[in-house]
Protein backbone atom coordinates (compact mmCIF):
# COMPACT_ATOMS: atom_id res chain seq x y z
CA UNK A 1 0.00 0.00 0.00
CA UNK A 2 1.87 3.71 -1.16
CA UNK A 3 0.75 6.85 0.77
CA UNK A 4 0.80 9.46 -1.10
CA UNK A 5 2.74 12.24 0.52
CA UNK A 6 2.03 15.93 -0.35
CA UNK A 7 5.25 17.65 0.37
CA UNK A 8 4.29 20.72 -1.33
CA UNK A 9 2.14 22.40 0.64
CA UNK A 10 -0.41 22.62 -1.65
CA UNK A 11 -3.15 21.86 0.29
CA UNK A 12 -6.02 23.93 -0.53
CA UNK A 13 -6.99 24.50 2.58
CA UNK A 14 -3.94 25.43 3.80
CA UNK A 15 -2.67 27.64 0.63
CA UNK A 16 -3.78 30.40 2.38
CA UNK A 17 -1.47 30.24 5.30
CA UNK A 18 1.98 30.03 4.08
CA UNK A 19 2.03 34.06 2.91
CA UNK A 20 0.41 35.26 5.62
CA UNK A 21 2.64 33.95 8.02
CA UNK A 22 5.49 35.06 6.03
CA UNK A 23 4.11 39.07 5.91
CA UNK A 24 3.84 38.64 9.77
CA UNK A 25 7.19 37.32 10.13
CA UNK A 26 8.76 40.22 7.60
CA UNK A 27 6.61 43.06 9.63
CA UNK A 28 7.62 42.10 12.91
CA UNK A 29 11.20 41.76 11.42
CA UNK A 30 10.99 45.08 9.69
CA UNK A 31 9.55 46.84 13.50
CA UNK A 32 12.32 44.60 15.41
CA UNK A 33 15.23 46.28 13.41
CA UNK A 34 14.25 49.62 13.17
CA UNK A 35 13.45 49.75 16.76
CA UNK A 36 16.84 48.24 17.27
CA UNK A 37 18.40 51.03 14.66
CA UNK A 38 16.49 53.82 16.68
CA UNK A 39 17.92 52.88 19.77
CA UNK A 40 21.84 52.59 18.66
CA UNK A 41 21.85 55.90 16.71
CA UNK A 42 25.47 57.24 16.29
CA UNK A 43 24.77 60.80 15.78
CA UNK A 44 22.82 62.94 17.79
CA UNK A 45 22.42 66.66 16.73
CA UNK A 46 21.72 69.80 18.27
CA UNK A 47 20.56 73.32 16.97
CA UNK A 48 23.62 76.14 17.98
CA UNK A 49 20.86 78.26 19.94
CA UNK A 50 20.25 74.55 22.42
CA UNK A 51 23.22 74.20 22.49
CA UNK A 52 24.25 77.57 23.94
CA UNK A 53 20.73 77.18 26.50
CA UNK A 54 18.82 79.65 24.87
CA UNK A 55 16.04 77.34 25.50
CA UNK A 56 15.95 77.16 28.67
CA UNK A 57 17.66 74.03 29.13
CA UNK A 58 21.61 72.69 29.65
CA UNK A 59 22.57 70.28 26.91
CA UNK A 60 23.57 67.22 27.96
CA UNK A 61 26.35 65.01 26.30
CA UNK A 62 26.85 61.25 27.73
CA UNK A 63 30.25 59.71 28.19
CA UNK A 64 30.92 56.10 28.83
CA UNK A 65 33.60 53.70 29.40
CA UNK A 66 33.73 51.46 26.45
CA UNK A 67 34.10 54.31 23.85
CA UNK A 68 34.70 58.03 23.27
CA UNK A 69 31.85 60.39 22.62
CA UNK A 70 32.64 63.24 20.24
CA UNK A 71 31.61 66.79 20.51
CA UNK A 72 31.27 68.29 16.51
CA UNK A 73 31.32 72.02 15.61
CA UNK A 74 32.14 70.78 12.31
CA UNK A 75 28.44 71.33 10.80
CA UNK A 76 28.09 74.35 12.58
CA UNK A 77 31.23 75.85 10.69
CA UNK A 78 32.92 76.92 14.35
CA UNK A 79 36.13 76.76 15.78
CA UNK A 80 37.12 75.77 19.57
CA UNK A 81 39.08 78.45 21.03
CA UNK A 82 38.56 77.68 25.34
CA UNK A 83 37.38 74.81 27.15
CA UNK A 84 36.80 73.91 30.41
CA UNK A 85 35.81 71.08 32.38
CA UNK A 86 35.06 70.98 36.05
CA UNK A 87 35.36 67.52 37.06
CA UNK A 88 38.41 66.29 35.13
CA UNK A 89 39.06 63.42 37.84
CA UNK A 90 36.08 60.82 35.42
CA UNK A 91 36.62 62.47 31.71
CA UNK A 92 39.24 62.63 29.38
CA UNK A 93 39.45 65.11 26.73
CA UNK A 94 41.24 65.21 23.11
CA UNK A 95 40.70 67.58 20.23
CA UNK A 96 41.17 67.06 16.64
CA UNK A 97 43.62 70.26 16.50
CA UNK A 98 45.50 73.05 18.61
CA UNK A 99 43.18 74.51 21.39
CA UNK A 100 44.12 77.24 23.19
CA UNK A 101 46.12 76.25 27.00
CA UNK A 102 46.47 78.51 29.55
CA UNK A 103 47.35 78.35 32.99
CA UNK A 104 48.41 80.31 35.79
CA UNK A 105 47.64 84.14 36.41
CA UNK A 106 49.06 85.42 33.35
CA UNK A 107 46.77 83.75 31.32
CA UNK A 108 46.69 86.10 27.77
CA UNK A 109 44.10 84.82 25.50
CA UNK A 110 45.93 86.97 22.93
CA UNK A 111 49.21 84.96 22.78
CA UNK A 112 50.30 81.59 22.45
CA UNK A 113 48.20 78.86 21.10
CA UNK A 114 44.93 81.20 21.74
CA UNK A 115 45.25 82.89 17.81
CA UNK A 116 45.95 79.64 16.28
CA UNK A 117 42.75 77.58 17.86
CA UNK A 118 41.80 75.60 15.44
CA UNK A 119 39.94 72.61 16.87
CA UNK A 120 36.43 71.47 15.79
CA UNK A 121 35.81 68.36 17.50
CA UNK A 122 36.49 67.83 21.12
CA UNK A 123 36.99 63.27 22.21
CA UNK A 124 35.48 62.82 25.42
CA UNK A 125 36.37 59.37 27.22
CA UNK A 126 35.30 58.13 31.23
CA UNK A 127 37.90 56.81 32.84
CA UNK A 128 38.21 55.84 36.52
CA UNK A 129 37.48 58.21 38.68
CA UNK A 130 41.02 59.95 39.69
CA UNK A 131 41.50 60.79 43.64
CA UNK A 132 42.44 64.78 42.90
CA UNK A 133 42.59 66.17 46.89
CA UNK A 134 39.84 68.69 47.26
CA UNK A 135 37.70 68.15 44.38
CA UNK A 136 34.39 66.40 45.58
CA UNK A 137 32.53 63.38 44.26
CA UNK A 138 30.40 64.24 41.66
CA UNK A 139 27.65 62.41 38.96
CA UNK A 140 28.12 64.72 36.34
CA UNK A 141 30.26 67.76 35.58
CA UNK A 142 29.82 70.81 33.35
CA UNK A 143 31.82 71.33 30.23
CA UNK A 144 32.41 74.53 29.09
CA UNK A 145 33.32 75.35 25.11
CA UNK A 146 34.02 78.73 23.60
CA UNK A 147 34.36 78.92 19.69
CA UNK A 148 34.76 81.01 17.01
CA UNK A 149 32.63 81.88 13.57
CA UNK A 150 32.92 84.89 11.63
CA UNK A 151 34.54 86.82 14.14
CA UNK A 152 31.84 85.80 16.79
CA UNK A 153 31.93 84.39 20.04
CA UNK A 154 29.72 81.57 20.98
CA UNK A 155 29.33 80.51 24.76
CA UNK A 156 28.38 76.51 25.27
CA UNK A 157 27.57 74.59 28.30
CA UNK A 158 26.86 70.95 28.11
CA UNK A 159 26.32 68.68 31.69
CA UNK A 160 28.62 65.60 31.13
CA UNK A 161 26.64 62.93 32.48
CA UNK A 162 28.50 59.54 33.37
CA UNK A 163 26.72 56.33 32.46
CA UNK A 164 27.86 52.77 32.83
CA UNK A 165 25.54 51.05 30.47
CA UNK A 166 25.89 50.15 26.66
CA UNK A 167 26.98 53.69 24.51
CA UNK A 168 23.50 55.14 23.00
CA UNK A 169 25.73 57.41 20.18
CA UNK A 170 29.48 58.54 19.77
CA UNK A 171 28.79 61.89 17.91
CA UNK A 172 26.59 64.56 18.93
CA UNK A 173 26.64 67.59 16.32
CA UNK A 174 25.85 71.07 16.74
CA UNK A 175 24.40 71.86 13.62
CA UNK A 176 23.69 76.12 12.75
CA UNK A 177 20.76 77.45 14.00
CA UNK A 178 17.58 77.10 11.97
CA UNK A 179 16.78 79.91 9.18
CA UNK A 180 12.92 80.75 8.99
CA UNK A 181 11.62 77.93 11.66
CA UNK A 182 10.29 79.92 14.66
CA UNK A 183 10.52 77.82 17.98
CA UNK A 184 13.71 75.87 17.35
CA UNK A 185 14.92 77.70 20.71
CA UNK A 186 12.20 79.17 22.35
CA UNK A 187 12.85 79.45 25.88
CA UNK A 188 11.51 77.01 28.25
CA UNK A 189 9.12 77.93 30.93
CA UNK A 190 9.87 75.78 33.76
Amino acid sequence: MKKNINLSGNNPKRSYFLPIASLIFSVAMFLLVGRAVANNAVLRSIFSCQAQGLGGLVPTVDVWYQQGTNLSFIPAGEVIKKVWLNDPSQVTMDFDGPVCMQFGQEANSNSGDCKNSAANVIQLRRIQKLDIPGLPSTSNTLLTVVTEAQGKNKLYTFRVIYKTDAPEYHTLAVFPDPSGQEGACSRVLQ
